[in-house]
């Protein structure tokens, strides 16, 4: 008569057995089947590698280099800020276009600049648009910068 322990141990013991038997036939079917079809294997393998450094290379060779972006320095004016009339007239400037200019000095997004003034957002974007042709100005930096130096925003 044999102890629960000990015909766990015959049991596990078997089973183990058979799991290596299983192992060692796999490997044994996995080594024949690599020699009968080594050289698709190979070919896969150098496939993949190929295929993986064309895709690293045309990566680092076609990245683009970031775009040279203008310096725009600062514009500091000495005394108390005093607007333009002149300039604000020659350039027909609006009332709003001038709030819009000073908001977008302050570093408001359009959205945040529309929720301020309480219009939309495409209504900002109109707005600075105008500005900026009446300005000369391509971008909000360049639009600010003349803003400063023409005495139409502190």
């Amino acid at each position: 008569m044999t102890r629960p322990g000990q015909a766990f141990r015959e049991i596990a013991l078997y089973g183990v057995c058979g799991g290596v038997l299983i192992v060692l036939l796999r490997l044994a079917e996995y080594r024949f089947l690599v020699l009968r079809h080594s050289v698709e294997i190979y070919g896969a393998i150098v496939a993949a590698t190929f295929a993986a450094l064309g895709i690293w290379l045309g990566g680092t060779i076609t990245r683009k280099e970031p775009e040279v972006i203008e310096v725009v320095r600062e514009v500091r004016v000495e005394g108390p800020f005093v607007l333009d009339e002149d300039r604000v007239r020659e350039l027909q400037i609006t009332p709003r276009e001038l709030e819009i200019l000073g908001l977008i000095a302050l570093g408001l997004s359009n959205k945040e600049i529309g929720e301020k003034v309480f219009v939309s957002e495409n209504t900002v974007k109109t707005h600075a648009r105008r500005l900026f042709d009446k300005l000369g100005a391509r971008r909000r930096t360049e639009a600010v910068q003349l803003g400063k130096s023409w005495r139409l925003i502190p």
